[in-house]
Protein backbone atom coordinates (compact mmCIF):
# COMPACT_ATOMS: atom_id res chain seq x y z
CA UNK A 1 0.00 0.00 0.00
CA UNK A 2 2.81 2.42 0.79
CA UNK A 3 2.79 5.79 2.47
CA UNK A 4 0.02 8.21 1.67
CA UNK A 5 1.08 11.66 0.59
CA UNK A 6 -0.75 14.77 1.68
CA UNK A 7 -0.44 17.59 -0.80
CA UNK A 8 -0.41 21.06 0.76
CA UNK A 9 -0.28 24.38 -1.04
CA UNK A 10 2.15 26.95 0.19
CA UNK A 11 1.74 30.74 -0.11
CA UNK A 12 3.51 30.84 -3.45
CA UNK A 13 1.07 28.39 -5.00
CA UNK A 14 3.54 25.53 -5.37
CA UNK A 15 2.56 22.15 -4.06
CA UNK A 16 4.69 20.44 -1.44
CA UNK A 17 4.19 16.72 -0.83
CA UNK A 18 4.43 15.72 2.81
CA UNK A 19 4.41 12.05 3.87
CA UNK A 20 1.59 11.14 6.24
CA UNK A 21 2.57 9.62 9.59
CA UNK A 22 2.58 5.83 9.54
CA UNK A 23 0.63 4.09 12.29
CA UNK A 24 2.62 1.51 14.18
CA UNK A 25 0.70 -1.64 15.06
CA UNK A 26 1.21 -1.55 18.80
CA UNK A 27 -0.86 -3.16 21.48
CA UNK A 28 -3.29 -0.55 22.72
CA UNK A 29 -4.53 -2.79 25.50
CA UNK A 30 -2.94 -5.70 27.29
CA UNK A 31 -5.01 -8.88 27.41
CA UNK A 32 -3.89 -11.66 29.76
CA UNK A 33 -6.52 -14.29 28.93
CA UNK A 34 -8.83 -14.85 26.01
CA UNK A 35 -10.72 -17.30 23.86
CA UNK A 36 -9.62 -18.90 20.61
CA UNK A 37 -12.44 -19.91 18.26
CA UNK A 38 -11.54 -22.48 15.60
CA UNK A 39 -14.11 -23.09 12.86
CA UNK A 40 -12.92 -25.90 10.63
CA UNK A 41 -14.83 -26.96 7.53
CA UNK A 42 -13.86 -29.24 4.68
CA UNK A 43 -12.90 -26.22 2.55
CA UNK A 44 -11.37 -23.70 4.97
CA UNK A 45 -10.25 -23.03 8.55
CA UNK A 46 -11.19 -19.77 10.27
CA UNK A 47 -9.53 -18.87 13.58
CA UNK A 48 -10.70 -15.96 15.74
CA UNK A 49 -9.03 -14.60 18.86
CA UNK A 50 -11.28 -12.85 21.39
CA UNK A 51 -10.85 -11.33 24.83
CA UNK A 52 -12.56 -12.59 27.99
CA UNK A 53 -15.78 -10.69 27.18
CA UNK A 54 -15.97 -12.17 23.67
CA UNK A 55 -14.89 -9.09 21.72
CA UNK A 56 -12.86 -10.03 18.65
CA UNK A 57 -9.21 -8.99 18.79
CA UNK A 58 -7.78 -10.75 15.72
CA UNK A 59 -9.07 -13.08 13.02
CA UNK A 60 -7.56 -14.96 10.11
CA UNK A 61 -8.28 -17.85 7.78
CA UNK A 62 -6.44 -20.15 5.41
CA UNK A 63 -7.68 -18.16 2.43
CA UNK A 64 -6.57 -14.85 3.97
CA UNK A 65 -3.01 -16.15 4.32
CA UNK A 66 -2.82 -17.02 0.63
CA UNK A 67 -3.84 -20.64 0.26
CA UNK A 68 -6.17 -21.31 -2.66
CA UNK A 69 -8.56 -24.06 -3.63
CA UNK A 70 -8.29 -27.46 -1.96
CA UNK A 71 -5.15 -26.45 -0.04
CA UNK A 72 -7.22 -24.17 2.24
CA UNK A 73 -8.75 -27.17 4.02
CA UNK A 74 -5.44 -28.90 4.80
CA UNK A 75 -3.97 -29.27 8.28
CA UNK A 76 -0.80 -27.45 7.13
CA UNK A 77 -2.79 -24.33 6.23
CA UNK A 78 -4.64 -24.48 9.57
CA UNK A 79 -1.34 -24.71 11.45
CA UNK A 80 -0.05 -21.61 9.65
CA UNK A 81 -3.22 -19.71 10.66
CA UNK A 82 -2.71 -20.78 14.28
CA UNK A 83 0.91 -19.62 14.24
CA UNK A 84 -0.08 -16.24 12.79
CA UNK A 85 -2.69 -15.59 15.47
CA UNK A 86 -0.32 -16.77 18.19
CA UNK A 87 2.11 -14.07 17.10
CA UNK A 88 -0.63 -11.46 17.35
CA UNK A 89 -1.59 -12.79 20.79
CA UNK A 90 2.00 -12.49 22.00
CA UNK A 91 2.07 -8.84 20.93
CA UNK A 92 -1.03 -8.25 23.07
CA UNK A 93 0.60 -9.98 26.05
CA UNK A 94 -1.76 -12.95 26.11
CA UNK A 95 -0.54 -15.91 28.14
CA UNK A 96 -3.53 -18.25 28.40
CA UNK A 97 -6.51 -19.07 26.17
CA UNK A 98 -9.56 -21.26 26.22
CA UNK A 99 -10.26 -22.97 22.90
CA UNK A 100 -13.70 -23.50 21.35
CA UNK A 101 -13.70 -25.80 18.30
CA UNK A 102 -16.54 -25.99 15.80
CA UNK A 103 -16.74 -28.06 12.63
CA UNK A 104 -15.60 -31.38 11.20
CA UNK A 105 -12.66 -30.34 9.00
CA UNK A 106 -9.13 -31.68 9.09
CA UNK A 107 -7.67 -28.44 10.50
CA UNK A 108 -9.25 -28.69 13.95
CA UNK A 109 -6.32 -30.07 15.88
CA UNK A 110 -3.50 -28.63 13.79
CA UNK A 111 -4.74 -25.05 14.25
CA UNK A 112 -4.52 -25.53 18.02
CA UNK A 113 -1.07 -27.13 17.75
CA UNK A 114 0.15 -24.23 15.63
CA UNK A 115 -1.18 -21.78 18.21
CA UNK A 116 0.55 -23.52 21.13
CA UNK A 117 3.86 -23.70 19.26
CA UNK A 118 4.49 -20.04 20.18
CA UNK A 119 4.31 -20.79 23.92
CA UNK A 120 0.77 -19.74 24.84
CA UNK A 121 -0.93 -22.10 27.29
CA UNK A 122 -4.35 -23.65 26.73
CA UNK A 123 -6.72 -23.68 29.72
CA UNK A 124 -9.52 -25.75 28.15
CA UNK A 125 -10.73 -27.17 24.85
CA UNK A 126 -14.47 -27.29 24.17
CA UNK A 127 -16.16 -28.81 21.12
CA UNK A 128 -19.39 -27.08 20.07
CA UNK A 129 -19.90 -28.79 16.70
CA UNK A 130 -23.63 -28.86 15.97
CA UNK A 131 -25.01 -32.41 15.84
CA UNK A 132 -28.50 -33.04 14.44
CA UNK A 133 -30.81 -35.02 16.72
CA UNK A 134 -32.87 -36.57 13.96
CA UNK A 135 -31.38 -35.28 10.72
CA UNK A 136 -33.22 -33.95 7.68
CA UNK A 137 -36.60 -35.27 6.58
CA UNK A 138 -36.21 -38.11 4.03
CA UNK A 139 -37.54 -37.54 0.51
CA UNK A 140 -41.05 -38.71 -0.37
CA UNK A 141 -41.29 -41.96 -2.38
CA UNK A 142 -41.31 -41.65 -6.17
CA UNK A 143 -44.65 -41.80 -7.94
CA UNK A 144 -44.42 -43.56 -11.29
Amino acid sequence: MGKKKIVTKSDEGTEAAVAAPVKIASAKKRVATGTLFVQSTYNNTIVTLADAKGNTIAQSSSGAIGFKGAKKGTPFAAAKVGELLAGKAQILGMSEVGVIVKGVGSGRESAIRGFTSKGIEIASIKDVTPVPHNGPKPPKPRRV
